[in-house]
């Protein structure tokens, strides 16, 4: 797997929701803060999004947008003043009116001032989140561009067409299709912002190769020396060069991988501590246990029960 890939699957959790819904006239809607991350996309007209301590955005056919750390917000036919944002009704209510499952959009809905949007939810557990998610801002902004962006285009369209109506299979599509944006829009700002600290990781040769192949095989007798091999560099430059964009030598960058894996089985599957040990490069389970002790100040054993109960209550629709 990927660094993009490992990054989100650490920190999903159960399945997403979505709906499509349409307004048209004077609305105004207000999403409270969310312990996940939160999306919009404009199929036709245009809106307004006003997230909780920034500036308005204006959202056109085809954008997109992705809050990260679901960062309360309101959507608006207009930038809505202070007053009017005060009494916004909750989203939950005022989608519900409005989702519909019409497979004939309704004609002149933007001359009329109205919107079309996909909107919707993910869980995310954010307790060992990777430092790649953790430094995406509050608001992910991808506009449309004619040639832009071909593969999010080409979710969004599929993602529309099935929320449009119910059809044989589509409990199995729509969550899949979801999940399938959520890795568009950030590897859509990955590859377009190199002033993130993982940007400038992912875009470092040495540092990249080095991280890609701890996060491809995290279980293997890993060394500095067998680690710079990979990278095709002596030991001193890797040790340089890896510190200083990831902000911890390469050995203790593994370390907190494989605990964070190992934290992730524990959450999601029902492996035994002795296949989670093997699987993320520990010895033997006493081994695991005492390192991930150390890390998490609680034993696996508590921690799998904590958090599958979590889970649980997460994943409730």
């Amino acid at each position: 797997m990927d660094v993009v890939s490992d990054a989100i699957a650490t920190v999903r959790i159960g399945q997403p929701s979505s709906d499509r819904v349409r307004a048209s006239g004077t609305w105004c809607t207000r999403l409270a803060p969310y312990d996940g991350a939160g999306f919009h996309v404009v199929l036709e007209g245009s809106c307004w999004l006003l997230p909780d301590g920034g500036s308005p955005v204006q959202l056109g056919v085809g954008d997109a947008v992705l809050l990260p750390h679901g960062t309360g917000h309101v959507i608006a036919d207009s930038p809505a003043d202070p007053a009017t944002v005060a009494r916004a009704v909750s989203f939950e209510h005022w989608a519900d009116a409005r989702a519909h499952r019409d497979p004939a959009p309704s004609p002149g809905l933007s001359s009329l001032g109205g919107v079309e949007m996909l909107c919707g939810k993910y869980r995310l557990d954010r307790s060992r989140a990777h430092p790649l998610m953790a430094e995406l801002p509050h608001l992910v902004h991808l506009p449309n561009r004619v040639g832009g962006n071909p593969e999010l285009r080409a979710a969004i369209d599929l993602l529309g067409s099935e929320l449009s109506a119910q059809r044989p299979g589509s409990g199995i599509a729509v969550p899949s299709l979801v999940d399938l944006l959520l890795v568009y829009m950030i590897r859509s700002w990955v590859t377009r912002h190199s002033t993130g600290a993982w940007s400038a990781v992912l875009g470092d040769s040495v540092t990249a190769a080095a991280v890609r192949a701890l996060h491809a095989d995290p279980a293997a007798p890993w060394t500095n020396d067998r680690l710079a091999g990979e990278a095709g560099v002596s030991r001193p430059t890797l040790a340089r060069r890896f510190t200083a964009l990831v902000g911890r030598p390469p050995m203790a960058y593994l370390t907190w991988w494989r605990l964070t894996l190992a934290a992730t089985m524990l959450r999601d599957t029902q492996e035994s501590l002795a296949v989670i040990a093997r699987r993320v490069g520990y010895g033997t389970p006493y081994a695991l246990s005492h390192a991930f002790s150390r890390e998490f100040g609680t034993t696996p054993g508590r921690y799998r029960t904590r958090n599958s109960a979590q889970r649980d209550t997460r994943s409730a629709p």
